[in-house]
């Protein structure tokens, strides 16, 4: 391949990816697919030959294009690389690599810098849905330098905040699949959520763990993987996403009371690496969970009061905070604080 492709390699929240102009990929999937396959260096564990970091958080693709729908600015389709099998998924959003969406459509020239500060309305073409970000845009650029903190991340950038609204069922069609807010899988109770990220959740209580393990602890533990990949497989069916073998979603969250004053405490497998914070749409999944009655986590989370209830979702790095907006005692809109840097701009092999 002598003719490079237009790429920025970006951190969005906290994964890092490869940003496309969808005129730059070729249509036809199949093509695109076996391209970046090749361009992240998949499959490779440490993906030696390839833009990838031998990890799922990094090795992650966004396609981006003008839209052509009167409520979205722009189009976004994530894909998923897997690192050690040649399978390229479009069977999730991600709401890590959704915060350089926006910096990056302005940087492109797809959005117009609006003054200090710029709208951008995205349309998440996985799961059909718009969230809205908004970007730091001084001087008729997009700046990345600010004071915003993420947990995660170690240095500072500019805020990005992004509101999702009418996300519920997104994958699975509804946002309890099963119609039910707890059920049982295999003797296991459960709750099997869709509020942008399918995920399920489990009491760590229930797999013999304590739920504050690090990360390399719970993917060592290979009695605890297996019992993990037995749920997931029985729940993707029930969730209406099929055999889920050969896919990332639904996501496993193990949930335990709060360690460090937050609302809730979690350990998410990705499917198979345990994360080491969490994805943006899974926390709002949770988040979601654990303020409805009778979800699993519920009688154990630390719950605000009033309509605007501000939840920060403990995971291994700290928190990430969900502000979820309830009417009728239902979420109908959630915001996450997000920030994202330009690593590289340039073309690759």
């Amino acid at each position: 391949m002598n003719k490079g492709i237009l790429c920025m390699w970006m951190r969005g929240g906290t994964s890092k990816g490869a940003y496309f102009v969808g005129s730059d990929l070729p249509a036809d999937p199949d093509a695109r697919d076996t391209l970046l396959l090749h361009l992240m260096g998949s499959p490779d564990p440490r993906q030696i030959d390839g833009l990838g970091g031998g990890d799922p958080l990094t090795s992650k693709v966004a396609i981006v294009k003008p839209s052509d729908r009167a409520d979205a600015d722009v189009d976004y389709l994530f894909l998923q690389v897997f690192v050690d099998q040649a399978i390229v998924s479009d069977a999730q959003n991600c709401g890590n690599i959704l915060a350089g969406v926006a910096p990056f459509a302005i940087e492109r020239g797809m959005v117009p810098v609006e003054g200090n500060e710029t709208q951008v309305r995205i349309y998440m073409e996985n799961t059909g849905q718009i969230a809205q970000a908004r970007v730091q845009t001084p001087d008729g650029q997009v700046s990345y330098a600010g004071g915003a903190m993420i947990d995660g991340v170690p240095n500072p950038a500019a805020p990005i905040p992004i509101a999702f609204s009418d996300t519920a069922g997104s994958s699975c069609g509804a946002l309890f699949p099963t119609g039910n807010p707890r059920d049982v899988i295999d003797g296991t109770s459960v709750t099997m959520i869709d509020n942008g990220m399918p995920c399920v959740l489990i009491a760590a209580h229930d797999l013999g763990i304590s739920g504050y393990e690090p990360p390399a602890e719970l993917e060592g533990n290979a009695t605890l993987r297996a019992r993990l990949e037995q749920l997931r497989l029985q729940a993707g069916p029930l969730m209406n996403l099929g055999d889920v073998r050969e896919k990332s979603v639904p996501k496993l969250t193990i949930v335990a009371p709060p360690k460090s004053g937050g609302a809730i405490s979690t350990r998410t497998f990705i499917p198979h690496r345990c994360h080491k914070t969490i994805g943006v749409l899974g926390a709002v999944s949770v988040a979601t969970a654990i303020v409805t009655p009778g979800c699993l986590g519920h009688d154990i989370a630390h719950i605000p009061t009033g309509d605007a209830k501000s939840l920060d979702i403990e995971h291994p790095s700290g928190a990430t905070t969900v502000i979820a907006t309830l009417e009728n005692h239902q979420v109908i809109r959630t915001e996450v604080l997000r920030t994202a840097r330009k690593i590289m701009d340039g073309m690759v092999f």
